[in-house]
């Protein structure tokens, strides 16, 4: 088995200066913001040059530089590049030469104004040279918002002095996005003419992936335009727009190269005016079209330059608002990572697995090294860092393992048969050993030193001989035992950097152990306790046991095994002395379900509703099975989606869960209690859609959920907008007098002070019921179809039958009579014959 881990670049040493890396950082961050101070931090593509960007109290540049033969460079003079100004810089760009074999990359400093500076980095020179300086506005009023670099075009966001007559909606789209064709040569950089590609348009960050930039809205500038809900991808060499959101649609294809940002958008206004797209917390360009999105749902997804959006990977619950802003995400082949604050996530873009989670002492920015693209690199305020595929610590077998374990075996036995011996006396070890009544502690001690040993020696000789078979029958059982203790063993021993790991593998190690069999008072209230004290560990054990997976649909599937499920969904244990005050648990042993219940829910609480149904779904339709209304449920026989509720604390703060936990288990009272609780918070949209989903499942629950809405009807005009859906809502069973009494029974008191005409009317009037009654009434008036062929008369009388004549009728006649009477005197000449 094999882990991903963070191991430091030791070789970065700042030889300008006689400094490392971390004095740099010092120097540098106090002078710049410490809330985006890693947003301003940019690298080189081959890693050897990290420069930043000075934002306070001057604006200026810092770099540290990697020399590639150091000790060629020890008695020259080093230039650095260090800028200081009044104008602030908005980014650097590391120009590619249009002829590779040209050298080296040139640096270009944009600076707000519009000027660029051009440096190239020469080792044989010293250091950091000046080639050349460009202005990209043709305004000196104008100002660079930001910038990226696609193909042989330099882009930017540019934003226009405001004129006199503007006003403030018409001060926000006074943006307008230039390009320049640049091409970078050994005797210097050489620019185009401004194209200006879209005007009119807002505040946009330019992102560069592949042949397309992407323009996303600036979150710092909360637009009430709506603006803020799409973001657009351009080609600059056709160009051509395509309007997008982060609710994986795609608004419009293209725009057959319209240039003016109000007319782009012309076709979305009705769009934009429904959608609630989530905001987008971070972004990182895939080098192919895509792009990496980061959204505040938690969601890490990438957008597709077809429009398409592709979830990855799901953040925990509330894992963004508690680690601040700062993040970081990019892929290395199919590798993601992501950091959060101080987290750093590795995933697999595959499936969505997560493949480790490491802990970081401080902040840390991804970023690719053309060097090694493959291998995720971190530059942090303590150094760089690179993720590498180390083998997971195996613990050693020591001298004295077998000794351990032969004692844990007649220690273990000890409490075994004390549990069931009738006598009072105490047992010991040392009675187990020298009495010969307890042969079975004495046979497994003696195999487990037999096993050891061999491991030790190495023995590989087969023989099929009684014992051979014995131990190769043994063999899993006795490996996973001996496993355990030495990463028992190993835990006393490690260092704090290996304790995580083995800490986190005795917990699924144990927690495996004890789901591996029937669950007793003990074993119940030990697993209890692993859940209490690691949680965090118990949380990942759990995952990986029941071989959970959230695709990207939001839904949760599992590999375990029947008898493994049906552990964890047994009734609630008499032993557990299980009572609870929703969600309360006060020295209380919890049963295998609740406790993981609670884990979910500390953790990730979205999950809690799909683990329910996929629990369900396990129970093979035992928590269906009363689908009545009046059957009595004792502790026994609790329902699973009860048993979820009791982990949702008692103040109300999680209700959408607790409608969610309750939608899930698909009963009638549950659905009826979900549907109140969300009739009480006025989600009217959600109720129509509950009841329009729930209607066609039983007449009953019909003829309930149409009745309580005819209620809230009756009361106030909230669901005016949702009318002509309820009415199709309306069981058959409905009569016009059953829906008056239900209307006039529910009405509000009518105000002693009212006029007779209300300039707002909160009341039911006859015309707002005139649709429901007009087709309850056809219902009731139509007649009914089991009867209806009945009811309806022929219009063409049915054909006569053909007509005889009356002497041929006569003589047909004569002739049956005499052979029914020649029949009859048979049977009774036979019968005195008998």
């Amino acid at each position: 088995m094999t882990r991903l881990a963070l191991e430091q670049v030791t070789d970065f040493g700042d030889f300008t200066k006689g400094k490392d890396l971390r004095e740099f950082f010092k120097q540098a961050y106090s002078n710049i913001s410490s809330q985006n101070c890693l947003s301003d931090v940019r690298l080189s593509p081959d890693g050897r040059h990290i420069h930043v960007i000075v934002r306070q109290p001057k604006s200026g540049l810092m770099t540290h530089d990697k020399y590639q033969r150091p000790h060629l460079m020890q008695g020259q003079k080093h230039v650095d590049l260090v800028l200081t100004g009044n104008v602030p810089i908005v980014d650097v760009i590391y120009f590619p030469q249009s002829k590779p074999e040209d050298g080296a990359s040139v640096l270009g400093v944009i600076f707000e104004n519009g000027r660029v500076e051009f440096w190239r980095f020469l080792e044989c020179k010293s250091g950091w040279h000046l080639l050349q300086t460009v202005d990209l506005c043709n305004s000196p009023r104008a100002k660079v918002i930001s910038v990226c670099l696609s193909q042989n075009f330099i882009i930017w966001c540019e934003e226009r002095p405001p004129s006199e007559n503007s006003n403030s909606v018409c001060s926000k789209f006074r943006f307008c996005i230039c390009k320049k064709t640049i091409e970078v040569n050994e005797g210097g950089v050489s620019l185009g003419n401004v194209n200006i590609a879209l005007h009119n348009n807002p505040r946009y960050t330019t992102i560069n992936s592949g042949d397309l930039v992407y323009l996303l809205p600036d979150v710092r500038e909360n637009s009430s335009t709506g603006v803020s809900k799409v973001f657009l991808a351009w080609s600059p060499e056709h160009d051509t727009f395509k309007v997008y959101s982060a609710c994986s649609c795609t608004l419009m294809k293209s725009s057959s190269k319209e240039s003016d940002f109000k007319r782009l958008v012309t076709d979305c206004i009705g769009l934009l005016s429904i959608i609630n797209p989530p905001d987008i917390c971070g972004f990182s360009p895939t080098g192919s079209g895509d792009l990496l999105l980061l959204l505040s749902t938690g969601w890490v997804c990438i957008m597709m330059r077809d429009g398409s959006l592709h979830n990855i990977y799901k953040l925990p619950d509330n894992c963004l608002s508690a680690s601040g802003t700062q993040n970081s995400l990019k892929i290395y082949n199919e590798i993601l990572a992501l950091t959060i604050g101080r987290t750093l996530f590795l995933i697999d873009t595959k499936c969505g697995v997560e493949l480790e989670r490491i802990s970081l002492k401080t902040e840390g920015l991804l970023f690719v090294n053309t060097l090694d693209s493959n291998s995720p690199q971190m530059l942090s305020e303590t150094g760089l860092f690179v993720v590498t595929q180390k083998p997971k610590p195996s613990p050693t077998l020591s001298e004295d393992s077998s000794a351990f374990l032969v004692e844990a075996v007649f220690e273990e036995a000890c409490k075994y048969y004390q549990q069931r011996s009738l006598s009072s006396t105490q047992l010991t070890v040392e009675k187990l050993k020298k009495g010969g009544m307890f042969q079975a502690p004495i046979s497994l001690a003696a195999i487990l030193k037999d096993y050891l040993s061999n491991q030790k020696t190495k023995t590989g000789e087969k023989h099929s001989t009684g014992h051979e078979r014995l131990m190769s029958s043994l063999e899993s059982e006795l490996r996973s035992l001996v496993l355990l203790e030495d990463i028992k063993t190993s835990v006393v021993k490690a260092s704090e950097k290996d304790l995580e790991n083995y800490c986190e593998n005795l917990v699924q190690q144990e927690i495996c152990r004890l789901l591996s069999g029937e669950l007793e008072k003990e074993n119940l209230q030990y697993l209890n306790g692993i859940f209490h004290l690691f949680p965090a560990y118990s949380w990942h054990a759990m995952q990986a046991v029941l071989h959970l997976r959230c695709n990207g649909e939001g839904l949760l599937s599992s590999k375990a095994p029947a008898e493994l499920w049906k552990i964890i969904l047994s009734p609630v244990q008499a032993t557990a002395n299980f009572a609870h005050c929703n969600g309360q648990q006060k020295h209380t042993m919890l049963p295998v379900f609740e406790l993981l219940c609670h884990s979910i829910f500390k953790f990730q609480p979205s999950w809690l509703p799909r683990f329910l149904e996929l629990a369900q779904q396990q129970s093979g339709g035992l928590s269906k099975s009363s689908w009545g209304y009046g059957m009595k449920e004792s502790s026994e026989s609790l329902p699973l989606y009860k048993r979820a509720l009791t982990v949702l604390p008692c103040k109300g703060t999680y209700q959408h869960l607790e409608v969610e936990l309750l939608l899930c288990s698909e009963r009638p009272k549950a659905i009826m209690q979900a549907l109140r609780i969300l009739i009480k918070q006025g989600q009217w949209e959600r109720v129509t859609q509950v009841a329009e989903r729930f209607c066609r499942q039983s007449q009953l629950l019909n003829k309930d959920i149409f009745s309580a809405l005819l209620c809230e009807v009756s009361q106030h005009r909230d669901l005016d907008p949702y009318l002509d859906l309820l009415w199709t809502l309306c069981p058959e069973d409905m009569t016009v007098t059953s829906i008056l009494n239900i209307v006039l029974k529910n009405l509000p008191d009518s105000t002693q002070n009212s006029g007779p005409f209300e300039a707002h009317g909160s009341q039911v009037t006859i015309g707002l019921l005139k649709p429901l009654l007009r087709k309850v009434l056809q219902r009731e008036t139509k007649p009914s179809q089991r009867y209806a062929d009945i009811l309806q008369s022929p219009t063409v009388p049915p054909l006569t039958p053909p007509r005889q004549p009356k002497s041929l009728f006569r003589d047909v006649e004569q002739q049956e009579t005499k052979q029914r009477t020649s029949a009859g005197s048979q049977v009774t000449s036979q019968a005195r014959l008998v």
